[in-house]
């Protein structure tokens, strides 16, 4: 018998079947000869492939392909690994008759005669689009849940660190507390001398940069203390300008592009000012070989309300450069305190983290835009000022003159003995008696004892008793008697009554003495007696 009459008696043998085959619906059942040349069609692949069987029959197999997998040689190896390995199973994208595509599970087997020889094949598929398309809804889902966890995990993670930054700060405060103090005090007592001198204000300087960088590290926390007011942000850049000029130097040019009619913004302005100036620092040091910095401001708008960003107005201050630019993995962690890209000893890594925490204090929010080789924008958003006024005075006004107020009675408290001391010494070299307690039992224990008392000057963060409730223990038994709480966090518990006295840790002792002139003035307005017998303050 000749391969063809071989061929016709194998193919034959299909009509047995027929009957069978074409009752399936739901696969697409068909033959092909040796050359992938469709030869029969059954009405399952009609339903989803649209072809019926004139327009199929004669047609090569790779009508069903993408035009990606035809160009790739995807149908003639399917026939070859059927041939050779004994069957072909894969799934992959096909195409209808109207151009759309499916998902298919295809099954290729090679047809033999009773001598081994090939003569066609036989091919079964079946559409598992919805399957498909449930998997990817599932993968997205999961992609999602992944990115949602890995959000989270990064807020986490950066919460951790502010805890831990700001707990390292708060400890840093008071070391420095000691430190200044101690100095300030040697520094009024010891004649100037060139060879001991130099050294004590060297000493002095040494630890002031300390407190700057407590300051950023406490920024970065959210727990540095903000004096939040209306700011006119064209003002304030303008009137920085010859400082950040200075600051950069002649290679680099200053370009402002401030719109006309900026509403007020609500910040700190002083530390608005460090932080501009963080910025423009940062962008000089991006092109070392000088460019233009640009300065810019726009309004914009959050709608509606983000997990960061409360629905309202906002101005955005933006800083750009021209610079390196930063890669995507840089700029991820641009924000992390302590990362950065400067050599050893030429940065802490706390500047844009500091810009990032008076951001979110202020209400807003820091957003960096980078590629490399391409610049660097930096937008600080802060919150358009609402009914507030610009440079608005104090809820009370500061006595006079210093010789004008008398000397008083302090109780001074504090669980950390270095800073205790130091207090106690600055309000005695102010000319104050002073009386002392390491805790908030203690501070109770001692007013009991001491009815002469005339302000209470206390630590915030304490064991067992902060510094906010000795406050309300003692508004109970003394009302009128004022309370300045000592602290380097912005961010204190709600209590009852008024705002508390405040004076930020790390204080010199000028920032002491207004601090105790302010809380005896705001007693005195309130009805409280003048002290009695006391000298004047130095």
């Amino acid at each position: 018998m000749e391969p063809d009459d071989r061929a016709d008696a194998a193919l034959t043998d299909e009509g047995r079947y027929r009957l069978l085959v074409d009752a399936i619906t739901d696969y697409a059942v068909y033959m092909l000869d040796r050359n992938g040349v469709v030869s029969s069609w059954n009405p399952g692949a009609q339903r989803f492939k649209g072809y019926t069987a004139d327009e199929i029959l004669g047609k090569h197999f790779s009508t069903f392909y993408t035009s990606e997998d035809r160009a790739a040689g995807v149908p003639a190896e399917a026939l070859r690994l059927a041939a050779v390995e004994g069957r072909f199973e894969r799934e992959g994208w096909r195409v209808r008759k109207d151009g759309s595509r499916f998902w298919a599970h295809v099954v290729i087997d090679p047809i033999r005669d009773d001598r081994g020889e090939l003569i066609g094949f036989a091919k079964v598929t079946r559409d598992l689009t919805e399957r498909k398309e449930a998997e990817e809804a599932l993968r997205e889902r999961t992609r999602e849940r992944e990115m949602a966890l890995a959000q989270l995990f990064e807020a986490q993670k950066m919460d951790t660190i502010g805890q831990l930054t700001g707990g390292v700060a708060h400890d840093f405060n008071n070391l420095l507390m000691a430190v200044l103090g101690s100095l300030e005090l040697v520094r009024k007592r010891l004649p100037y001398d060139p060879r001991v001198t130099p050294l004590l204000e060297n000493a002095v300087h040494g630890a002031e940069r300390g407190a700057a960088l407590t300051q950023r590290m406490l920024a970065f926390a959210r727990k540095q203390e903000l004096s939040l007011e209306a700011v006119d942000l064209a003002n304030t850049v303008r009137g920085m300008l010859g400082l950040l000029q200075r600051s950069v130097g002649p290679a680099h040019r200053i370009d402002l592009r401030l719109p006309p009619g900026l509403p007020l913004v609500t910040s700190d302005p002083n530390q608005l000012e460090t932080a501009l100036l963080n910025l423009v620092v940062n962008a000089r040091d991006a092109m070392p070989e000088g460019g233009v910095i640009t300065i810019s401001a726009r309004p914009r708008k959050s709608e509606p309300a983000t997990a960061d960003l409360d629905a309202g107005d906002y101005i955005g201050l933006v800083v750009s450069d021209v610079g390196e630019g930063m890669d995507a993995e840089t700029l991820q962690r641009a924000t992390e305190p302590f990362f950065t890209t400067k050599g050893v000893g030429k940065g802490t890594g706390l500047g844009l983290s500091m810009v990032h925490g008076l951001a979110a204090q202020s209400g807003g929010q820091l957003t960096v835009e980078s590629r490399k080789g391409e610049g660097t924008a930096v937008e600080l958003w802060l919150p358009v000022a609402s009914g507030a006024r610009l440079g608005a005075p104090s809820d009370y006004e500061r006595p006079g003159a210093s010789a004008d107020v008398q000397s008083v009675c302090i109780l001074a408290v504090d669980d950390d003995s270095l800073v205790l001391m130091n207090t106690v010494a600055l309000l005695e070299d102010l000319g104050h008696q002073v009386v002392c307690a390491s805790s908030g039992d203690a501070a109770l224990a001692v007013l009991k004892d001491n009815p002469d008392v005339d302000l209470v000057i206390t630590d915030q963060v304490m064991p067992k008793m902060t510094g906010l409730q000795l406050r309300e223990a003692i508004r109970k038994a003394r009302p009128a008697l004022p309370v300045i709480i000592a602290t380097g966090y912005a961010e204190m518990p709600a209590g009852g009554g008024p705002d508390p006295l405040r004076l930020s840790k790390p204080f010199t002792q000028t920032e002491l003495a207004n601090a105790v002139i302010d809380a005896i003035g705001a007693a005195s307005t309130g009805g409280k007696t003048a002290p009695r017998n006391r000298a004047a303050l130095h």
